[in-house]
């Protein structure tokens, strides 16, 4: 792994790597570095890192794809390579021990982030890894033991994305019993609990790991939906998770 390189998101012709605040799940509020993959197995319609895999020539649809302005987004400009000794360096450079790798869908590159990790640590002991994976890969042993949180947002059929392809059952049970990890699910209307309790019960996910999020990229989408959804995560002894990012910077990048 000593030559391995990370295929990371590109923002203003660099690599997508910033200093912000955790907007969203069990660490809201946390002062963190992201770093951003590209790439991603899953296609959902209303994400909004779509430029992580939504390129030129794919047959995937996006609720942006309503808007005249919208286009899919060119590979080669969204899209950089680098090794994982320079990104360690740039998330070195900044005063925070806690990194969040986020996506697109990170554990599509398992081998290049325990690397990186690796790195990291052996400067810093102090370093705190957190994932943001849409549950369906399954995390090899070497990246488990140097992680310490998953944030496993399993996709719903909002997503978009057939049901073969948002559940895979491998990867959930191992998230399940695993104590690292948190299960945060978008959701867009009261229909989306059924299926929350579908998996809950078909996996044996514990209930008090368990987050909904109100789905919204502007604060207006946002509003309409987290007073119901705040109503019944506490009817039904859920957590409660905002996106504090976007009522903060609204839907930027790189914050």
């Amino acid at each position: 792994m000593a030559d391995a390189t990370l295929k990371l998101a590109c923002l203003n012709g660099q690599a997508e790597i910033f200093h912000s605040i955790q907007g969203e799940g069990v660490s809201t509020g946390c002062p963190s570095v992201f770093v951003r993959a590209s790439l991603c197995n899953l296609h959902c319609i209303w994400c909004d890192t779509d430029y992580t895999w939504n390129w030129e020539g794919t047959p995937w649809q996006h609720e942006n794809d309503a808007y005249p302005n919208y286009r899919k987004f060119k590979r080669e400009e969204y899209l950089t390579e680098l090794p994982v000794e320079d990104v360690a360096a740039i998330v070195a450079g900044y005063p925070c021990q806690r990194v969040i790798l986020t996506g697109g869908e990170p554990l599509l590159q398992d081998q290049a982030w325990q690397a990186l990790m690796q790195r990291l640590l052996a400067e810093n002991p102090a370093y705190y890894f957190e994932v943001e994976t849409n549950g369906t890969q399954l995390p090899s042993e070497g990246f488990d033991q140097l992680v310490h949180q998953y944030n496993v947002s399993a996709k719903l059929a909002n997503s978009g994305n057939a049901k073969e392809l948002r559940r895979r059952g491998e990867a959930m049970r191992f998230f399940a019993r695993s104590n690292k990890a948190w299960f945060k699910f978008v959701i867009a209307s009261e229909d989306d609990l059924a299926e929350v309790e579908e998996l809950i019960a078909e996996y044996a996910l514990p209930t008090d790991r368990i987050l909904l999020m109100p789905e919204g990229r502007s604060e207006e989408a946002l509003q309409q939906r987290r007073l119901w959804l705040a109503d019944l995560c506490r009817g039904r002894n859920y957590r409660f998770s905002d996106r504090l990012h976007i009522q903060l910077w609204g839907a930027k990048r790189g914050v």
